[in-house]
């Protein structure tokens, strides 16, 4: 008779243990009454991925325990179902909180527990920690060594489940020796932040553990967004040859039930399989949930955008009112001298399409009254970029304003290309909490325009963008007649040179060797390196590629070396 595997794909929050714990109870009974034996949750599913500095927290981490201890508990009635936890515990050897502990760094273990009718049965604790791109592992735990291999007993069969925690699995030794404990599936409980085609990329390296141990694989995977960080789902399957038996829809929270014959290996398995979506839909859906996430979970009533008329704004707006809903979303126009009018007239258009509030705020009188002020400490010089950056900062001074007001967070407009380059304005445009598309190059702005109106996936209505915001020469309009591309390189230009220098690591000789003017590398990699002390300042962002501004990369402000 098959045995059946559930994964919980969860949407959890960080620190709020005791909701963790309910979203894990309620997923159990579900799974239960489906006939599921084992359900497996993600990584650190009892406190939430990742939780950082709180790990080094002994208190946080003895109450962790005790949720799971509550989950077991509440759990205890559902006869014959394993439950796989995922939670922080003390490293072997540390005292635990009755004997005190030091104040300091306090050695934790990535771990996971398996409840069954009330008792924990087993624990395991993750053996390869990952310390690249946004991890940081090693900071706060230290590695187990041994596997795990617990016992399910169904239907007169006893089936040996394996278990392993995501980066375990990228490796071929902890899925070797599972394999050889007597392990007939293999169960990967994951924590493993999206960027685009991280899924097929997971799916290929799951395939190669398969072929390795000739093991059947259930991938079960958080969902949901945390900071600069998403989780898109995507829980899955593999047979024992390595073909895709299962898998969960992404950006959405499931309970996926795999089912698996007997015999050696779980040879045979069968499950729902959702449609791989397109990378547009991908990326979209990440950013809609990284927003909805980051404004909910923070307890924000909504969110505020200065709508300029120009293409970022309008895509944040939309993905905005995808998240939130166009009742908890405000757009506030702030003209300026050098404001034409089919800005005006494009960002009234955008707002009345998406059903959001819409205020315009002239900035001139504002305007005139800092030029007034500064004149005579600028007399002798002449007007640059000082008079310019004037109206971007009274413009987020007086979003931060609104924001103050009526607790609505900002949401800053900058595109990647403008966090590589410097073209944005400290206290200006990057004032605000949230920068939605801060890891979505120019190129992909447009990219992103183009399909969201092509498709409705939120059922908010196609064509949210008027289509001159879209085919308009992107512009600041801080001057008269000003364009983007007068100070900057093409965008497509600009844009490869980014991904190859700063997401890539290429040198600027081998990216001149592609053949893109040397001129232009130069510039590029010039504004890339000077504007550092900017990108400290910007607000936490989404991450959608697989090097981001933030815990990706991290350069001295203070630095000579020129490469």
């Amino acid at each position: 008779m098959a045995i059946k595997i559930g994964v919980a794909q969860c949407n959890f929050v960080v620190g709020d243990l005791a909701g963790n714990a309910r979203r894990i109870v309620d997923a159990a009974h579900a799974a239960h009454a489906q006939g599921v034996q084992v359900l497996l949750t993600p990584e650190l599913a009892i406190c939430g991925y990742a939780a950082e500095d709180l790990f080094l927290r002994p208190a946080f981490v003895d109450a962790c325990d005790d949720a799971v201890q509550s989950v077991a508990a509440q759990t205890a009635a559902l006869k014959g179902l394993h439950i796989v936890v995922g939670q922080p515990l003390p490293a072997p050897g540390v005292p635990g909180p009755s004997a005190g502990r030091s104040v300091g760094r306090t050695p934790c273990l990535n771990a996971a527990s398996v409840l069954c009718e009330g008792r924990i049965t087993h624990r395991y604790a993750k053996r390869e920690l990952p310390n690249y791109q946004v991890f940081d592992e090693r900071r706060y735990f230290v590695p187990g060594d041994r596997p795990c291999v617990f016992e399910v007993t169904h239907a007169g069969r006893t089936h040996r489940m394996g278990l392993l925690i995501c980066e375990d699995a990228w490796h071929a030794r902890p899925a070797a020796e599972t394999a050889d404990a007597g392990a007939d599936v293999l169960c990967v409980i994951n924590a493993s932040p999206f960027h685009i085609g991280k899924g097929d990329e997971r799916e290929r390296a799951m395939r190669e553990r398969v072929l390795q141990t000739g093991r059947s694989l259930v991938y079960a995977h958080l969902v949901g967004g945390q900071d600069e960080i998403v989780f898109e789902g995507r829980s899955f399957a593999l047979d024992a040859r390595g073909a895709l038996a299962a898998r969960a829809p992404s950006f959405a929270e499931d309970l996926l039930v795999v089912e698996l014959d007997d015999g050696p290996g779980c040879r045979k398995v069968r499950g729902s399989i959702a449609p791989e979506p397109s990378t547009e839909s991908d990326l979209w859906h990440a950013l809609v949930l990284g927003t909805r996430d980051y404004v909910r979970k923070n307890g924000f009533p909504g969110a505020i955008i200065g709508l300029s008329g120009g293409i970022d704004s309008a895509l944040v707006l939309a993905i905005a009112v995808d998240a939130l809903g166009p009742d908890a979303v405000r757009a506030v126009m702030m003209p300026s001298p050098y404001t034409a009018d089919i800005s005006w007239l494009d960002a009234r258009e955008m707002a009345a399409r998406l059903g959001v509030r819409y205020d315009e705020i002239a900035i001139g009188p504002i305007f005139e009254r800092f030029l007034a002020a500064l004149d005579p400490l600028f007399e002798g010089r002449p007007a640059d970029t000082a008079e310019e950056n004037l109206q971007a900062r009274i413009r987020g001074t007086l979003l931060m304003g609104l924001s103050n007001k009526f607790g609505h967070i900002v949401l800053t407009t900058g595109n990647k290309s403008e966090m590589a380059t410097g073209y944005c304005t400290l206290y200006g445009d990057m004032a605000g909490g949230f920068a939605v598309i801060k890891d979505v190059t120019k190129t992909w702005v447009w990219r992103l325009a183009r399909w969201r109106n092509a498709n409705d996936p939120f059922g908010r209505g196609r064509d949210p963008i008027p289509e001159r915001i879209i085919t308009r020469p992107p512009s600041a309009e801080l001057r008269p007649d000003q364009k983007d591309q007068d100070t900057l390189p093409p965008y497509d230009v600009l844009d490869a040179i980014v991904e190859r220098y700063m997401e890539n690591d290429r040198s600027p000789a081998e990216i001149v060797a592609e053949g893109y003017p040397a001129a232009a590398v130069e510039q590029v990699v010039r504004l890339i390196r000077v504007n550092e002390y900017k990108r400290r300042q910007a607000p936490v962002g989404i991450r959608v590629t697989h090097r981001s501004f933030g815990k990706d990369w991290r350069y001295p402000n203070t630095n000579r070396w020129r490469g």
